[in-house]
C-alpha cells in the first residue's frame, strides 16, 4: 500500500485526517464512531439519501457508484479510503484508488465480490472447501451438479448475502426451476456455483486484521447461528474443541497473509461432523459475527479496521468477557424499549428508518465472565422474546 496522503505521522494518519468510508450502512456507521474515538472524521460515500453511517458521520457524498466527478470529488476530499460492504463496484474503487490510498485493495475486493475467484483463490492458499463446481453458462450446469452431487446449493457469483441468490436441489430434477428462479432480472442466465451441501454441525467464523508491515492479529474463533439465511446468534467464543478452533484461527490468518489483506476480514467456516473446519465465505470488512468485539474487547473489530487503514498499530484483540450477540431483525427492533430497560443487555440500533422483514435493524449483547457461558437452555433464554 502506498504512503497515506494528507496528515499523517511517521506513516500513519494523524488525528483530524479524514477516512473515506464507501458504503453507508451499519457497519459504516460502528466504524465511524470508532474512528471519531480514535480523532478520525469520517466521509461517506453512498448513493443512499437516508444512511446509517452518514448519521454520524463528518460528510456524506450522496451519489450513484457509478458518478466518476462526485467518485473524484470523494477522493479528493479524504486521506484514505476503505469500504464498508463488498457489493462497491470494483470500476468505483479502481477510480478512487488512482487517487487516494484504498484497504483493502481492488484486488481484494474483487477476489471477494466473486465466488468462482474466492473458492479458486482458497484452495490455492491451501485452505480446505467443500466440494464445489463453476457454473459458467447453463450448458455446465447438469455437469457440475453431477460432480458435487445432491443435495446441493446454486448460488450467484455475485452480489448474494443473508441467503439470496441462492437455491437449494434436492434432486436432479430441481435443476430448471433453480436456474430460473437465479435468472437476472432480464431473465438471462448468470453465472453460478454449485455447492455440495455439507452437513455441518456448526457454523464458526473469524475475524482478522492486517495492517501494511503484515502484522497480523485474530479475534477469537466464535460459533454462528442463522435462522432464514441471516445470522440470528454469536456465541463467543465457539463450543467446539479447541483443535477446531485453532484449525479455524490457521486459515483465518493464511487467508490474510496470501490476499495481502491490509485491513479487516471475516472467515465463515463450516464445522464438519468428523471436526474438519471447510472455508465458505470471506468478507472483507467488518462482521456482524464481528459485533460483540465492541463490548467484549478492549478494541473492536470497527477500531480495529480503523487502525489497520489508519496506518496506527494494531490493538490487542483479546477478549475480556465471553458474549452472545443477537440480531434485531425486522419487526424485532419493536422490542428496543424492553431491551434498554433490561439490566444486563446492552442495545444497538442503526438509525434505519424503514423496518422491512429480513432488513438488519439492529443487535443486542449480553456479557459474561470469561468461561461463564451458559449452557444451552440458558442461551435459548438469554434475551427476551422478541415480536
Amino acid at each position: 500500500m502506498p504512503e497515506l496522503s494528507g496528515p499523517h505521522r511517521a506513516g500513519s494518519l494523524a488525528p483530524g485526517a479524514t477516512i473515506g468510508m464507501m458504503g453507508g450502512g451499519q457497519l459504516g456507521r460502528m466504524a465511524a464512531v470508532a474512528a471519531a474515538r480514535l480523532g478520525f472524521r469520517v466521509h461517506v460515500f453512498t448513493p443512499e439519501r437516508e444512511s446509517p453511517a452518514a448519521q454520524v458521520s463528518a460528510a456524506a457524498t450522496v451519489a450513484g457508484w457509478h458518478d466518476a466527478e462526485a467518485l473524484a470529488r470523494f477522493a479528493a476530499a479524504v486521506d484514505v479510503v476503505t469500504f464498508e460492504f463488498e457489493n462497491v463496484p470494483g470500476d468505483a474503487l479502481d477510480l478512487v484508488a488512482a487517487r487516494v490510498p484504498v484497504a483493502p485493495s481492488p484486488a481484494v475486493l474483487r477476489t471477494c465480490q466473486d465466488r468462482i475467484a474466492e473458492k479458486t483463490f482458497l484452495e490455492r492458499a491451501a485452505v480446505a472447501v467443500g466440494p464445489w463446481a463453476p457454473i459458467r453458462s447453463p450448458e455446465d450446469a447438469e455437469a457440475a451438479v453431477a460432480a458435487v452431487g445432491v443435495p446441493c446449493v446454486l448460488k450467484t457469483t455475485r452480489l448474494g448475502y443473508d441467503g439470496k441468490g441462492q437455491a437449494t436441489l434436492r434432486a436432479p430434477g430441481d435443476l430448471p426451476a433453480a436456474l430460473a428462479r437465479l435468472a437476472g432480472a432480464d431473465g438471462g442466465f448468470r453465472p453460478l456455483v454449485a455447492e455440495a451441501f455439507i452437513d455441518f454441525a456448526c457454523e464458526v467464523s473469524v475475524v482478522v486484521a492486517r495492517d501494511r508491515a503484515g502484522r497480523i492479529v485474530a479475534y477469537d474463533t466464535v460459533e454462528n447461528r442463522h435462522r432464514r439465511h441471516i445470522l440470528d446468534l454469536t456465541i463467543a467464543p465457539a463450543r467446539v474443541a479447541p483443535a477446531v478452533a485453532d484449525a479455524a484461527q490457521a486459515a483465518a490468518r493464511r487467508v490474510a497473509e496470501a490476499i495481502g489483506l491490509v485491513g479487516l476480514i471475516c472467515v465463515e467456516f463450516f464445522v464438519t461432523r468428523d471436526g474438519r473446519v471447510l472455508a465458505n465465505e470471506i468478507a472483507p470488512r467488518p462482521h456482524n459475527s464481528g459485533h460483540w468485539t465492541i463490548e467484549a474487547c478492549a478494541v473492536s473489530q470497527f477500531e480495529q479496521q480503523v487502525r489497520a487503514v489508519a496506518g496506527l498499530p494494531l490493538g490487542a484483540p483479546a477478549r475480556h468477557s465471553d458474549a452472545l450477540m443477537k440480531n434485531l431483525i425486522g419487526e424485532e427492533i419493536g422490542a428496543f424499549p424492553a431491551l434498554l430497560a433490561t439490566p444486563g443487555l446492552i442495545p444497538h440500533h442503526y438509525g434505519k428508518l424503514e423496518v422491512r422483514p429480513g432488513r438488519k435493524m439492529g443487535h443486542v449483547t449480553r456479557l459474561f465472565p470469561r468461561g461463564g457461558l451458559p449452557g444451552e437452555d440458558a442461551i435459548a433464554s438469554a434475551f427476551p422474546p422478541l415480536p
